[in-house]
């Protein structure tokens, strides 16, 4: 394959979910280099999206502290893989009531992508939730606590998207998708010429 190997992590910091590993590789012509990598059990986000009566679709964001940021981060409902061999779609399924008060009818896997591939090995779930019904929040921590739901066009959110107001990564790749599937399911909806 590429040729690396990975010889060996030393642990440096043990936190509460992730930890940060001094990792030694070698490379195709022997050379022995380390790399600090952030150790994650990965991550799963869910796509939140509503249709109103006349067929236009929405989706239901959470607004939160994020203090790496010290500021308010407008995204999707997501949360980290801290149940030990809990299945991503029963975690997105919690995250969505925990954050936003959603129950979803459906969940479909969009895509697994690498968040940060230079500095973790996580790996984010991120799916489409659909048949959406309300339910109360069960919100954990004070970032939660004091979160705000937001409720959005998707035409609204791209828009967003598109004048850097929507910074977060996960929402980023998850509005894109979803309107990418939308536009695709419309033209095959179309009559032919």
């Amino acid at each position: 394959m590429s040729g690396f190997r990975h010889l060996d992590d030393r642990v440096v910091h043990q936190g509460h979910v992730w930890h940060v590993a001094v990792a030694r590789f070698e490379s195709p012509d022997a050379e022995v280099f380390e790399r600090d990598i952030v150790r994650s059990p990965g991550a799963v986000a869910a796509l939140p999206l509503l249709f109103d009566a006349e067929g236009n679709p929405s989706v239901v964001f959470v607004s939160q502290y994020r203090p790496p940021f010290d500021d308010q981060v407008l995204e999707i409902p997501a949360g980290m893989r801290d149940v030990a061999d809990e299945p991503t779609a029963v975690t997105a399924a919690r995250e969505l009531v925990e954050e936003v008060g959603l129950r979803a009818g459906r969940l479909e896997p969009l895509v697994d992508f690498y968040p940060s591939a230079g500095m973790t090995d996580s790996v984010l779930s991120l799916y489409l939730a659909t048949d959406l019904v309300a339910v109360e929040r069960d919100t954990h921590g004070p970032e939660e606590a004091h979160s705000q739901v937001v409720h959005l066009p998707l035409d609204t959110a791209i828009e967003m998207v598109l004048a850097g107001e929507i910074r977060d990564a996960k929402t980023i790749i998850g509005l894109l998708l979803v309107e990418r599937q939308l536009a695709r399911a419309d033209r095959a909806d179309r009559p032919a010429p």
